[in-house]
This record gives structure tokens, C-alpha cells and sequence, in this order.
């Protein structure tokens, strides 16, 4: 397949490119959960919420480098752009964590 002919589609398809979407997207569901049961006190220990959360924070990092090691050669513009949503959802789900100081 020819550089020009994938699209955004095509290569976000790849588990390598969704799933680090995903597993943000669910550290952010962890979050707001935690939020929507517990409120925004913070805990005496972190509880298993913080833990899921960090697993699922810091289980991106090896999809992400192979993500980019591997589709940044073949298709930069279409890497860079699902490289840009992971890095939107990874933020979105940080951001809480940060203005709520946890």
C-alpha cells in the first residue's frame, strides 16, 4: 500500500494506535466514577481508583513508542494526527487529576 492511499481511518484501526485512545478514556471513566460516588475529597490512601488509573496511565507508554516507531516512517501526516488525539486524551484524562490535585 502506497504512503498516499492510507488514510486517518486506516491507521487509527490499528490496536496500536486505539487502544492507548482507549485505555486514556477509561483512566478518565475511572475518574469521573470515583468522582460520582465519592466526591472530590481526597483520600486518606490512594484506593484502588488511583491505582487502575496509573496502570492505565503508564501502560500507554510502550503502545505509544511502537505506535510511533512503527507508523512514523510509513505514514507521518496520519501519525501524527492519531499521535495528536492520543495526546489530547491522555491529557483530558490527566487534567483532573491535576485541578483536583490528587
Amino acid at each position: 500500500m502506497e504512503q498516499g492511499s492510507r488514510s486517518f481511518g486506516s491507521v487509527l484501526r490499528r490496536p496500536s494506535a486505539f487502544l492507548p485512545v482507549a485505555m486514556s478514556l477509561a483512566a478518565l471513566a475511572v475518574v469521573m466514577v470515583h468522582l460520582a460516588l465519592w466526591g472530590m475529597a481526597r483520600q486518606p490512601d490512594e484506593g484502588a481508583a488511583a491505582h487502575l488509573w496509573q496502570i492505565l496511565m503508564a501502560g500507554q507508554a510502550p503502545l505509544l513508542a511502537f505506535f510511533a516507531i512503527r507508523w512514523l516512517p510509513r505514514a507521518p501526516r496520519q501519525s501524527l494526527s492519531v499521535l495528536a488525539l492520543q495526546a489530547g486524551a491522555l491529557l483530558a484524562s490527566a487534567a483532573p487529576v491535576y485541578l483536583l490535585h490528587w
